[in-house]
């Protein structure tokens, strides 16, 4: 509703302007600018990598040694038996691949709610939430990322980390038909099949989707300042 009663629509990727397109609006109101949310992380970026140090040594990991996951999605942590079987797995993929799981409030409240053993092999570390630049760093250096966030689908895709993606569906689908990203769904077999591609060194090869330059907020002050100025 909020597109079909806007005067300028900014896109991330070109499939939205399709999207737009389909719906009816007019070209003349879409502007293809690229993802914002990149422009945060090429800004930050640098900040972040500074942080290697302290992170490497409080959660004792190596560059390009470790999983980096995270949950909240309803679809995943409400379901008890979902989440049982997904702790299950990572569980077992800890035991090849080291996982520092950021954990979100509702997710632990599910884990204790339900009672949901944690395997204790030691190399699954469950920790509090971490600062976003904590967290860049933690993802740029990362083997593989296990998540169901959307964001994090782009930020690795811009990244060229691999993600592995627990949902069916995905509003980032420049980030499955370009990027790094793949959808597993809720399928455990699916995950540990796609994580041991990436252990073999099989992980897909994706690219940055055009535009994804950090320069995207320059482009729709240029279009306003145009259009207004």
């Amino acid at each position: 509703m909020t597109d079909q009663i806007a005067d300028y629509l900014f896109t991330p990727s070109q499939d939205g302007d399709q999207n737009l397109l389909r719906e009816g609006v007019a070209a003349g109101k879409i502007h293809f600018v690229g993802n914002v949310m990149i422009d945060t992380l090429v800004r930050l970026l640098p900040m972040a990598g500074g942080l290697w140090p302290r992170l490497s040594s409080d959660f004792r990991l190596a560059e390009g040694g470790y999983c980096l996951v995270t949950l909240h999605r309803p679809s995943n942590v409400d379901d008890s038996a979902m989440l049982a079987r997904i702790m299950d797995t990572l569980t077992e993929i800890s035991a090849e691949l080291p996982i520092v799981f950021p954990i979100h409030p509702r997710t632990r409240e599910r884990l204790a709610a339900n009672k949901i053993k944690i395997g204790e092999n030691g190399n699954l570390q469950l920790t509090d939430p971490i600062g976003y630049l904590d967290f860049l760093c933690l993802q740029e250096r990362a083997r593989l990322v296990i998540t169901d966030s959307g964001g994090i689908q782009e930020e690795t895709t811009y990244l060229n980390v691999p993600c592995l993606t627990v949902r069916e569906n995905t509003e980032r689908p420049v980030t499955v038909k370009l990027g790094t990203n793949t959808l597993v769904g809720q399928d455990m077999a699916r995950l540990w099949e796609e994580t041991r591609h990436v252990l073999a060194g099989q992980a897909r090869r994706g690219e940055i989707p055009p535009l994804w330059d950090g320069k995207a907020g320059r482009r729709i002050a240029e279009i306003i300042k145009t259009t207004f100025l």
